[in-house]
């Protein structure tokens, strides 16, 4: 079955030809039906600005309002108390976006069961195409977490694991959890004798249950308050085998807040392989690890969302996962399940090499993926399949830690008023991480150079002055007074990603 998103008929279910009188599987698919609709009766979700006066909240309260997400400002309301009030708000100069909370929903259909009495690893294709069943995995470390639908915490599977934790209320079964236990067997089903093993069995696993009523639909509001729950445990993996056709602001400030405090956000592809190839969210959004599907010939999944923001793959097609449904286990096809696989390979790799930051861990990750098809890069597969066993051996790259930094508003401090001079690296992408700000004090009267240098090639521009190349420099007179200006650093046109370092000085 095709899981995590634009969910229809399985894949296996279309090769085995199963009726729908086969065990039923509920998961997570798209924020609407139809791409770019929205109902109008949805709730409406409002973030106010970081300087929004205290009336601002005394409105919406007085609106019915609902602090949702309290690290971002967002608040919900019903449709109906939202236009006056919104307009109020605005008047006062309070906030910064407004948008509906789409529904991230879920669908129905088969699936083929294994017994319960038979040990699956055998039937776990996968963990040879990644590399990782020779492997030892270390003792527990950096923790994955899974925003999804929960994770029955009673399955045979995770019955006493101490490595399971919830981060919330989980859905009771039979409904709630079927989709969120099913990822989890793949980051973290542990060696215990039954069933499945994970790719990292000893990991720490957290679950937050971002669902409503019967596990089946997924709000906005709660996979972005689920994504800042983990941001606020400490850095960790974030895994989101979830996905839209629409871009969820609040889910994008979500992320970046996890980002910005050291997390790794990995992110399914989608499943739109066969229904249009249309773009799903946050997978398409920067600064997302963006993993799509392969079969056991290594060729790309039929279903697999295919685009220039795929990073890497991993396998899809037919993963034995658990079934929160009746405690069994079922073979199971979608990039719901490539995902997790590179969130947990990830966290084995940064519990291994702690001294790494998320974005070297995401980078290894690239550059250590199996190349197939066409040599280099391709909009299906990205730069490859994983492999955990080269990613461990792999060089450290540059650090990119000070991201996101591609708004004025999120903008690297590069100089000050007391520090004229100064230095920094980064890389820049045009799909992960197209652009980097930094913050410049220009002294009066002063000359202001910058000196670059790139690997690929970059542009930079500062007040108006531009400049490109490998190696190249810029110079500007600043007049009568001392003024901040910002420095903007992209990747040259056609290339798929360039690292860079600068140097800025003053005489």
């Amino acid at each position: 079955m095709k899981l995590g998103l634009n969910v229809e008929m399985s894949v296996l279910a279309r090769r085995a030809g199963f009726a729908l009188s086969a065990p039923l599987v509920f998961v997570i698919a798209l924020a609407a039906p139809v791409p770019g609709r929205a109902a109008a009766s949805a709730p409406v979700l409002v973030q106010l600005r970081a300087d929004a006066p205290r009336s601002a909240r005394a409105a919406l309260v007085a609106a019915g309002g609902t602090l949702v997400v309290p690290q971002l400002r967002v608040w919900r309301l019903a449709a109906r108390d939202a236009n006056t009030t919104i307009r109020t708000l605005r008047a006062r100069d309070a906030v910064s976006f407004v948008e509906r909370d789409r529904l991230y929903t879920t669908a129905a259909a088969t699936a083929a069961t294994v017994p319960p009495s038979d040990p699956l690893v055998a039937d776990e294709w996968w963990r040879g195409d990644v590399h990782v069943d020779t492997l030892t995995p270390p003792p527990a470390g950096v923790p994955v977490t899974l925003v999804d639908s929960g994770v029955s915490f009673g399955h045979q599977e995770f019955s006493g694991d101490t490595n399971l934790v919830a981060l919330n209320n989980q859905e009771p079964a039979p409904l709630g959890g079927v989709h969120g236990t099913a990822t989890a067997s793949v980051v973290a089903a542990p060696v215990n004798g039954v069933g499945l093993v994970g790719i990292y069995p000893t990991a720490t696993l957290r679950s937050y249950d971002a669902s409503l009523g019967d596990g089946t639909q997924l709000p906005a509001s709660e996979i972005a308050a689920g994504i800042v729950a983990a941001e606020t445990k400490g850095r960790s993996v974030i895994n989101l085998s979830l996905g839209g056709p629409n871009r969820d602001r609040v889910i994008q400030a979500a992320v970046d807040a996890a980002v910005r405090s050291g997390s790794l956000v990995v992110a399914a592809a989608g499943n739109s392989g066969e229904e249009g190839n249309w773009l799903s969210y946050p997978a398409a959004s920067s600064h997302v690890l963006t993993v799509g599907a392969t079969d056991e010939a290594d060729q790309p999944a039929s279903f697999t969302t295919s685009s220039p923001f795929v990073d890497l793959a991993a396998p899809g097609v037919d993963i034995p996962v658990a079934s929160a449904l009746d405690n069994s286990y079922q073979s199971e096809s979608g990039t719901s399940f490539s995902s997790p696989m590179v969130a947990g390979a990830a966290a084995w790799l940064w519990t291994v090499r702690p001294e790494l930051d998320a974005s070297q861990v995401a980078q290894i990750l690239r550059d250590s993926a199996r190349d197939v098809g066409t040599p280099g890069y391709d909009n299906f597969t990205g730069f490859g399949i994983l492999d955990l066993a080269a990613a461990l051996s792999a060089p450290s790259p540059q650090p990119d830690s000070a991201e996101p930094n591609d708004t004025t508003s999120t903008a690297t401090v590069a100089t000050t008023r007391s520090r004229a001079t100064g230095t920094a690296r980064g890389r820049v992408a045009p799909f992960e991480d197209p652009r980097d700000v930094l913050r410049v004090w220009l002294p009066a009267r002063r000359r202001v150079t910058v000196g670059i240098a790139s690997d690929n090639g970059v542009g930079v521009t500062l007040a108006g002055v531009h400049a490109t190349g490998t190696k190249t420099s810029l110079s500007l007179l600043n007049g009568k007074t001392g003024r901040t200006a910002y420095l903007t650093v992209t990747p040259r046109a056609g290339v798929r990603t360039a690292l860079y370092s600068l140097k800025i000085s003053v005489r």
